[in-house]
């Protein structure tokens, strides 16, 4: 085998892992401890839309001044955003602070991928049978 044929295949066979493989992506919600309700919500909102995408989510807690003194409220606010995001994701990274700021990290649940597999082997069930009786009927008419 020459050597030109050599780096063809394995340039080839590189492509083809490219294809198959799967890019992670991570988004960033930022949010202060002192967040009010309506605030709140909308980032949770934010954070589900990620999840959804199957998008990592990381989220961000910014201390500044003397919040650094409670840091308890930052942890409290992100253990009731896993807790409000339990259905939808799991937590990849827990809270941890890292200088001003705490952050956690969110991984999408695997679940969405695993219905649609169980749907196709319903659907095909399905669509064989309803297309299996006409076929019948039309020959004993």
């Amino acid at each position: 085998m020459d050597y030109g044929k050599f780096k063809y295949e394995r340039d080839i066979r590189q492509k083809e892992a490219r294809k198959k493989q799967a890019r992670v992506e991570v988004k960033e919600v930022k949010m202060r401890p002192k967040i009010d309700r309506h605030d709140y919500e909308t980032k949770k909102g934010l954070a589900v839309r990620f999840l959804n995408k199957s998008a990592r989510v990381k989220v961000t807690i910014m201390f500044r001044g003397r919040e650094m003194a409670h840091t308890e409220l930052g942890r409290k606010l992100l253990d009731r955003l896993a807790d409000d995001l339990q259905e939808l994701a799991t937590v990849d990274a827990y809270p941890k602070l890292d200088g001003r700021n705490m952050v956690m990290v969110l991984a999408p649940v695997k679940r969405p991928a695993h219905r649609s597999q169980d749907g196709d082997e319903d659907g095909s069930d399905a669509q064989e049978e309803p297309g299996a009786a006409p076929p019948e009927a039309a020959g004993e008419a």
